[in-house]
């Protein structure tokens, strides 16, 4: 069935320009998208259709689409699957030449041209023309305004679902919505940056989900990304990371690293030296530095162990992703907020967790600087309820996947990033691992760090 006009919106603004010179471009709400070159005028309409449908399965509707190029101009309705509508289109008249700029050596010769076949007879025109074209200077285009290469990413088939299964069969399907955003997030994740990143996980509250998102982050961005990347439980005290973790050959903690942290710093000092002092993950490819395990529990990391360790780990890791304890107010979590890039808010659907996770987000609006920007650039996570799942049926189901819904979106205007996760008994108790994890559960963790890495 067609789709009229007024059912498409006209936001945003799409242009598809097609130039003379063998260019084009999709301009989309201002911004210019350059379209792959093409041996013919219609490889490059092809190429230029190809982004604007790019354009409308992102917004997964049809799209309104101005097109001008040599033989004419009009406006077409581009709709996610590729189906192409024409709305007008008008033809431009015939012309036997293009004039080149008046600047030029050959638009002298052209307009030498021109006047010379006025004043001549119509049996001298070819003439004239032959030998004002012998004398004019034969210009061409610079080596650095093309290129061999190809520009466009390919589209790889589909590997998931009907279509995944079809071009098993040597159907060559496209993959699906979801299959390219998924694509999307694996890409983003798999980005590597600049310098060293540190991720801080917060919430005032206990039993938040704080430790299960730090495994999660970490297990995704060292699996997707290849960086080093280390897990620091930064619990003023005693923390829990180490307990949801796999364990090393030895008992070594944050209060180790600190006492050896002048040798690890040393330029001589071989890489490899930091595995003394943390706690590898095999199969999730991340290493994890625990908090002080002493029996007593009598010490209390102070802000100037947080700068040490700090400096030791940013020296042996790309990624840094720092569990914290539930005091705002301690030295070392202040410190751990003034060496963080990106903050991350985890809450299960709870009330009392979602207040205090507002509640932390409001202490650090309000100390301005640093620390408001981290809050309104915070990415949220709400996770469903653990507490009541394992009775919960039917109607009780659906009223805590609402109560998650209702938690998203009371968040969703005061922070860059929201991403919900659905129960998974896997984060429940014990190691956490990401393939004991729900093939559900695991592709919204992926949506969750490419999120995260979206602010790297």
């Amino acid at each position: 069935m067609s789709t009229t006009t007024t059912e498409v919106l006209a936001f945003p603004n799409i242009k598809a320009i097609i130039n003379d010179n063998g260019t084009a471009e999709v301009v989309v709400a201002g911004n210019s998208r350059v379209v792959p070159v093409g041996e013919t005028l219609q490889d490059l309409r092809d190429n230029a259709l190809a982004l604007v449908v790019a354009e409308a399965k992102t917004l997964q509707r049809p799209v309104r689409v101005r097109i001008e190029d040599p033989e004419g101009h009009g406006e077409l309705i581009v709709h996610p699957d590729g189906k192409v509508e024409s709305v007008s289109y008008e033809t431009r008249p015939a012309r036997h030449r293009t004039a080149a700029p008046a600047s030029t050596p050959a638009a002298a010769a052209v307009e030498a041209s021109d006047s010379a076949a006025e004043d001549v007879a119509p049996a001298d025109d070819e003439a004239a023309q032959q030998a004002v074209a012998a004398d004019a200077p034969v210009t061409r285009r610079s080596l650095k305004e093309t290129s061999f290469l190809v520009s466009a990413p390919v589209l790889e088939p589909a590997t998931q679902g009907w279509r995944g299964a079809l071009t098993r069969l040597g159907f060559r399907m496209n993959p699906s919505a979801e299959e390219l955003s998924e694509r999307e997030d694996i890409r983003t994740v798999s980005q590597h940056w600049p310098g060293p990143r540190t991720i801080a996980v917060v919430n005032r509250k206990g039993g938040a989900n704080k430790t299960p998102t730090v495994v999660m982050l970490s297990a995704i961005l060292a699996r997707y990304s290849g960086a080093a990347t280390v897990a620091w439980d930064n619990n003023e005290s005693q923390g829990t990371l180490g307990w949801r973790t796999e364990k090393g050959a030895h008992d070594r903690s944050v209060l180790d690293l600190i006492d050896s942290s002048t040798e690890l710093l040393s330029p001589s000092t071989n890489a490899a030296e930091i595995a003394k002092f943390v706690h590898h993950q095999t199969a999730d490819k991340f290493d994890v530095l625990r908090s002080d395990e002493n029996e007593e529990g009598d010490h209390e990391v102070t802000a100037e162990e947080v700068d040490i360790a700090h400096q030791v780990l940013t020296r042996y890791y790309r990624l840094v992703i720092m569990d914290s304890g539930n005091t705002a107010r301690a030295a070392n979590w202040r410190r751990m907020i003034d060496h963080t890039n990106q903050l991350v808010v985890p809450v299960t659907a709870i009330e009392d967790r979602a207040e205090a996770a507002r509640l932390t987000l409001q202490t650090l609006e309000s100390r301005g600087g640093h620390d408001a920007e981290l809050a309104r650039n915070a990415v949220v996570i709400v996770s469903e309820s653990t507490d009541a799942k394992r009775s919960m049926t039917g109607d009780a189901l659906k009223r805590a996947k609402a109560e998650a819904q209702r938690i998203a979106d009371g968040f969703e205007p005061f922070v860059r990033s929201v991403v919900r996760i659905p129960y998974d008994p896997a984060l429940v108790n014990g190691p956490i691992r990401y393939e004991a994890l729900q093939p559900a559960t695991q592709r919204a963790w992926l949506a969750a760090a490419a999120a995260v890495a979206k602010g790297f």
